[in-house]
């Protein structure tokens, strides 16, 4: 399916989305930290948040905003403080961030959903954070966008966006995105904000289902460091604006053209932060094919690309295709090891399981691109499966080691 890019687009591009952002000095001063984005019409939401046991205050409460099913109007996110691990202080915080987003919009709570990244067990400064919102509900428009995408950023090195295009039953269909995420990253689900916009007219079941699905080919097929975080987010909200026949039946057309559109959003953001990795110097990425299933596929692409040894070796130019197969080896993946094949690019570097002589040069030349890629042939059927990563280097540990300061 052929997609539209929408040059220098994001979460303003849909129809009847605005944004808006704010210095609210929550850790760093002179940086947008706060971003606001509202639907000027009713939308349906959708949400998939983290699988870790110390779920943040803020995604508890988008977790009870989407099932109480009243609607949304949009999402209100503060970067510089996670509003993790903060008891009932935490919630309290959480719940005033959409109180205050509401009041500014003349919309109800329960209509915004709320995110917070940064460091974690640090309680949200509250007044700050009202005073930002404030502040961003005053500046609402269709141009701070991409503002709102640099407003959720941490350690990432730039912001994340996109939006596209496509038609679907003859009315054109925008979808726009923006995303955060370059250190605790992992599956189940990455770790990262993402937050996504649409003028499709869907059902919020339809729509949920679609979000999982785009979920699971992307954001949880990222790993950076092994780390699973507290307040992973993904969210969509889609406000019926294209005046497309709304989308009800799973087994439509409309659904697969949509379905697929969301995935390539996903996909983007997704490997725009793998690139982006604490201390990345190149995006990996791991393509594992002719597996028994889906789930083997993943399982195998995943554990080749969160292997610590595996990136060190990118990040120091090195063919140890013995790394690869080890982390192949313990991915729970069904396989025969002797008839697995690996290659970097599409150099030969390892055949049916074992090593063969290839040319030493030529390996480091593949691993000085800014794009590493290494495909792994099992052999063992006809499923395909796709993970992104980034090489570990000296700087990673720089990064983490003082994060808090």
């Amino acid at each position: 399916m052929e997609f539209a890019v929408v040059k220098g687009g994001g979460v303003t591009t849909p129809r009847g989305f605005t944004a808006g952002v704010a210095e609210a000095g929550i850790k760093y001063q002179g940086r947008y930290d706060l971003a606001l984005v509202v639907s000027e019409d009713p939308a349906v939401g959708a949400g998939v948040f983290t699988t870790n046991k110390f779920a943040a205050a803020p995604v508890q409460v988008s977790r009870q905003h989407l099932a109480a099913k009243t609607g949304c109007r949009g999402f209100v996110v503060n970067s510089g403080c996670a509003n993790a691990c903060t008891g009932q202080e935490g919630l309290a915080a959480a719940k005033m961030m959409t109180k205050v987003a509401a009041e500014v919009t003349g919309y109800q709570p329960e209509e915004f959903l709320v995110a917070s990244t940064g460091v974690i067990g640090v309680n949200l400064p509250i007044e700050k954070v009202q005073q930002g919102i404030r502040e961003a509900g005053r500046s609402l428009s269709y141009e701070r966008g991409s503002l709102a995408a640099q407003a959720i950023m941490t350690t990432d090195t730039r912001a994340k966006e996109i939006a596209l295009q496509i038609e679907i039953e003859g009315k054109k269909v925008s979808l726009g995105g923006m995303a955060k995420g370059s250190g605790m990253i992992h599956p189940n689900m990455a770790t990262m904000l993402g937050l996504v916009t649409t003028d499709v007219a869907i059902t919020g079941e339809c729509l949920q289902q679609a979000l999982v699905m785009a979920n699971e080919e992307s954001f949880n097929m990222v790993t950076i460091d092994g780390d699973t975080s507290t307040n992973d987010t993904l969210v969509v909200l889609a406000n019926g604006r294209a005046g497309n026949t709304l989308i009800e039946d799973v087994q439509s057309t409309a659904f697969r053209l949509f379905s697929e559109a969301l995935c390539e959003v996903c996909l983007s953001l997704a490997k725009m932060i793998a690139g982006d990795g604490e201390g990345a110097t190149k995006l990996l990425e791991v393509k594992v094919i002719n597996a028994p299933s889906l789930v083997d596929a993943r399982k195998a692409a995943r554990s080749v690309a969160g292997s610590s040894l595996v990136k060190a070796a990118i990040f120091g130019k090195d063919a140890n295709w013995g790394r690869i197969v080890c982390a192949l080896g313990y991915s729970g993946a069904e396989f025969e090891p002797d008839s697995v094949d690996v290659y970097l690019g599409e150099l030969l570097v390892a055949q049916k399981g074992r090593g063969l002589d290839f040319n030493e040069a030529e390996a480091r030349k593949i691993l000085a691109k800014d794009e590493v890629l290494i495909i792994i042939d099992l052999k063992a059927g006809t499923f395909a499966g796709r993970a992104w990563g980034c090489d570990l280097s000296y700087e990673y540990v720089k990064i983490n080691a003082d994060y808090r300061s």
